[in-house]
């Protein structure tokens, strides 16, 4: 094609060339401007629009529950009983309230009339969107004891025929003369409420029926937790939400039947929570329909996301402040904006508590609106905490044998195992961009900043016992983070992988070996060093290295960090692998590309891998999840069978006390003789060449890769290391009696 058919010279632009997008126009030619993108992400913010207009009503008191229905037809409807959408006419664009709202952007009753005291829709314009990215949305308001119907066609009024079938593909005529609200029904007097159904556009959306059911659910739990006694119900009608329940782990919605209470409560035990946590909800499962509804606050959201043991009890800091804004407000006089300087009031309310782990999990809202990139108000959370954790610590430097050469506090060693839930509720907040993830309104850093520092401080500064001794482990945890990222950062430095000019800095017990592709090395460390002088025999010194360690290593689940790194097994351990540990660590720096568990085939041995399995599961998680962390296989028997005949003297190795049982009477059937089975009780009893052959050759060997498949596994692996190796006791005492009359006493290596 020419060019000039399909491009305008420099002296033919003219305004002609100029293109006026009208209304919701613009919202289908550049959605991502109104919901971020139009994949799954997408799809799910226009739920989150209509959910959001929903709890808006609920935080101004007019309503206490909210149903979402995910039907088979590809739509979802979201219901309330707040006050209905108006549907007189607003007069001075002669609609009603219904049209006005679905169909003109920038039109609600959010901007400064007084309906509204702090929502989460702020630009008025996430029903409108919504409505203008589906292929069909009907709307039913319930007011004046009458039910009004109207529905929409990508944004434009009208009424669909479905006498065929109600759906999206319904024959549609839109209105011309005038729009029409029609009245459908009659309802009891005083009964109100929003219905919006909707059918997603797939001219917009490549899969406009992938809701994702986990998030669904995820958005509603956090939403009852955010507006203690509202009830939120999740209906998901879809042929596989069946399966999709069923897989989902029960542990997080306490309640629906005898199995997932003992399964919630187990993970409550695991989790170290506080007594009475399991009842944070009330929630069922009725015909297939998930009920939310909390009993608590954010106090109780930050019980239910920590997974590791506390600190400190869960902190409740609350308060509020005020500052100055120019905003701009209708004159009705004028009919015109004019600047008004108003005063706001900003509430902020934070949970916290910190855990011995270093993970840092912050959750931040404005108006229940999630802030998922953080904003102002979780700026001004965290610069407060850095603040009035160094002044403790300089106050307290001499019980906490803090010298001049320690270095300052930093930032992460204070965050380190924090679990905290930051809300405010301001009116008219400014958000950068409509899909809200970052607060922007300034004066609210200032504000949350002195309401944290003032109560936090009084809590730190407690004369009360119980609180004196939480401040205390605190101010330790945190000076012992700091020590641990030092001595991490050494740890670092020193144990790269040394050149042939260089002098090695790695332990004297390491047996390392000659290669240095990382790839192909690998990493053995063995049980005791009597397994050691056979393995040094049995290995290929090119590219195995062998690390002994002396019995039983430090349970890493019950100490610090900075007490792993004292411990010189495991900083032996760390220092070998070459990575660092913990925040540090970088995969890329990991001097093997396998780390093999090689322990004796008895009791103790499965405790010592356990062991070594928490340590690399809490600091040196990235070499699980890569793969590359495997558990070695010795052999329990070995079977010498004569030969006779032809048959020539064999050798079978045999891995558990079954398989050797029916080795035997195979070779009993067999007519054929052995002597009797030579029983491994450890590592050490194996000559050279067995050891090679049956554990450390890569042809013979076997080996068990430890993994982490999904984010359920590590959630489930986060609860089994502190159900099995943490410092509660009462826990693991009764998974233990729940569990004893299901062993088989025979099984037991004792």
């Amino acid at each position: 094609m020419p060019a000039s058919e399909n491009k305008t010279s420099r002296g033919d632009y003219s305004a002609r060339h100029l293109s006026v997008l009208e209304g919701l126009e613009a919202v289908r030619k550049r959605p991502g401007m109104y919901i971020g993108s139009t994949d799954q992400r997408g799809l799910m913010h226009c739920v989150w629009e209509i959910v959001d207009n929903a709890v808006d009503e609920a935080l101004e008191g007019h309503g206490d529950a909210i149903s979402v229905i995910v039907h088979d037809d590809g739509s979802i409807e979201v219901r309330d009983n707040g006050r209905g959408v108006p549907v007189d006419i607003e007069p001075s664009s002669g609609l009603t309230g219904v049209e006005l709202v679905y169909t003109k952007l920038h039109a609600g009753g959010k901007f400064g009339g007084g309906s509204y005291g702090a929502a989460g829709g702020l630009h008025g314009v996430g029903a409108s969107v919504v409505n203008a990215l589906a292929s069909r949305m009907d709307v039913e308001v319930d007011r004046d004891s009458r039910t009004y119907a109207m529905s929409f066609h990508r944004g434009v009024p009208g009424s669909f025929d479905d006498s065929a079938g109600r759906g999206p593909d319904s024959p549609f005529t839109e209105f011309t003369d005038a729009s029409e609200l029609r009245v459908i029904g009659k309802v009891k007097r005083g009964t109100t409420g929003t219905r919006v159904r909707y059918w997603a556009d797939p001219q917009i959306f490549p899969r406009p029926t992938e809701y994702d059911a986990g998030a669904l659910r995820a958005r509603l739990r956090q939403t009852s937790f955010l507006v203690p006694g509202l009830t939120l119900s999740l209906d998901d009608q879809r042929p596989e939400a069946e399966a999709i329940a069923a897989s989902a782990t029960p542990a997080a919605d306490a309640g629906a039947t005898d199995d997932a209470v003992a399964e919630a409560s187990l993970r409550a035990a695991a989790k170290n929570a506080v007594e009475g946590s399991g009842d944070l909800f009330d929630t069922g499962a009725e015909d297939g329909v998930e009920v939310f509804r909390a009993r608590g606050g954010t106090a109780d959201f930050v019980d239910f996301l920590a997974t590791d043991a506390s600190v400190t009890d869960t902190f409740r800091l609350s308060g509020e402040g005020t500052y100055t804004e120019t905003v701009q407000q209708l004159d009705k006089s004028t009919g015109h904006l004019r600047p008004v300087e108003v005063e706001r009031t900003c509430s902020v309310d934070v949970a916290l508590r910190w855990g011995i782990g270093y993970d840092t999990l912050e959750r931040s809202f404005v108006n229940i609106i999630a802030t998922p990139m953080g904003g102002t108000h979780l700026t001004g959370f965290e610069q407060a905490l850095v603040k009035v954790l160094r002044k403790q610590i300089d106050a307290n430097s001499r019980a906490l044998k803090m010298t001049a050469k320690d270095p300052r506090i930093e930032k992460e060693d204070i965050m380190a195992g924090l679990t905290a839930v930051v809300t405010v509720r301001v009116p008219e907040p400014q958000f950068e961009g409509q899909t809200k993830e970052v607060l922007g309104t300034a004066p609210v850093r200032q504000i949350v900043a002195r309401v944290v520092e003032k109560e936090l401080t009084a809590l730190l500064t407690s004369t009360k016992r119980d609180l004196k001794a939480q401040s205390r482990s605190l101010l330790e945890k945190v000076v012992g983070e700091m020590r641990a990222r030092v001595s991490a950062r050494m740890h670092k430095e020193i144990t790269r992988r040394k050149t042939a000019l260089e002098t090695s800095t790695l332990p004297a017990k390491l047996a390392d070996c000659r290669s240095n592709d990382v790839a192909h090395s690998e990493l053995f460390i063995v049980e005791g060093d009597s397994a050691l002088g056979t393995a040094k025999n049995a290995r290929n010194s090119e590219y195995q290295a062998l690390l002994p360690i002396r019995g039983k290593i430090l349970n890493v689940q019950k100490a610090s960090q900075a007490d792993m790194l004292r411990n010189a097994e495991c900083s032996a351990i760390i220092q070998v692998v070459g990575a660092g540990s913990g925040r540090t660590f970088d995969l890329e720096q990991a001097r093997y590309g396998k780390v093999i568990l090689m322990t004796d085939a008895d009791v103790d041995g499965a405790h010592i891998r356990t062991l070594l399995l928490t340590l690399f599961f809490r600091y040196m998680r990235p070499m699980i999840e890569a793969g590359r962390v495997f558990a070695a296989v010795p052999p329990l028997h070995r079977i010498e069978v004569s030969g006779s005949g032809r048959r020539k003297r064999e050798i079978i190795y045999t891995y558990s006390d079954d398989e050797l049982v029916t080795t035997l009477r195979r070779l009993e059937k067999q007519g054929r003789s052995f002597k009797e089975p030579q029983r491994y009780k450890g590592l050490g009893e194996m000559d050279a060449h067995q050891l090679a052959e049956t554990t450390m050759e890569p042809e013979h060997r076997t080996l068990r890769r430890i993994t982490l498949a999904d984010e359920a596994a590590l959630t489930h692996a986060e609860d089994v290391f502190e159900l099995l190796m943490g410092s509660s006791v009462e826990p693991r005492r009764d998974f233990i009696i729940a569990g004893a009359d299901a062993v088989d006493r025979d099984r037991i290596d004792a």
